[in-house]
């Protein structure tokens, strides 16, 4: 298999999947301004639509979108438990968990706040959003170790990952202690810990992406 990533976006999602899997796989990093593959070559052959992450099987299947590439990924080490059985209530409970980073905190919240064109006050209304939402994620991880109660799965992965952006575009994060204590948790693990070195991108939160 090989992922398509470009450091410290979205793609460390799968990135750090694929190491909590432990699989092996070839890391294949992208500029995500000007689509040249490390090594050479446009990535826009890979994915037309130019953005990260994909991931390609070894048949040279391409699969496309972090929450469908985490899921296949879980699905071939059920051992590992990163996600519930499919068919259950709490495979759709942890569906919805990852909906909600990528539509609600993801691009309804963080990712208009790295476009230079966004006027400040329609700024404000994102990061009005955000402190909402990170205010209900506070009250849910105030009462569970993890995002689906004491287990970790692929989710507490996805919000780690997204939460990482905060410091890049001025959102305070202080407020919310049980968030933080949860990216702390997550951050060490040995995985995540590895992805990140592999993106340039210890110590987080730090760093931001190039």
């Amino acid at each position: 298999m090989k992922l398509f990533f470009a450091p410290g976006s979205s793609s460390l999602f799968p990135h750090i999947v694929l190491h909590e899997a432990e699989l092996p796989f070839e890391p294949v990093r992208i500029d995500e301004h000007t689509k040249v593959i490390s090594g050479g070559g446009d990535y826009r052959s890979v994915n037309p639509l130019g953005y990260v992450p994909a991931l390609v099987l070894n048949d040279g299947t391409l699969l496309t979108e972090g929450a469908a590439i985490v899921q296949y990924i879980a699905d071939l080490v059920p051992g590992k438990k990163l996600v519930p059985p499919n068919g259950t209530i709490e495979r759709v409970k942890l569906q919805a968990w990852l909906n909600f980073f990528a539509s609600e905190i993801h691009k309804g919240g963080f990712s208009p706040l790295f476009y230079k064109g966004v006027p400040e006050e329609g700024r404000d209304l994102f990061r009005t959003r955000l402190r909402a939402r990170f205010t209900h994620l506070d009250g849910h991880l105030s009462s569970n170790e993890y995002l689906m109660g004491r287990n970790y799965s692929v989710a507490d992965a996805h919000f780690f990952v997204v939460s990482n952006w905060a410091s890049w575009v001025d959102f305070d994060l202080s407020p919310y202690g049980a968030v933080l204590a949860h990216r702390q948790r997550i951050g060490s693990r040995p995985a995540v810990v590895a992805a990140l070195e592999a993106e340039g991108l210890v110590p987080w939160p730090a760093t931001q992406p190039h």
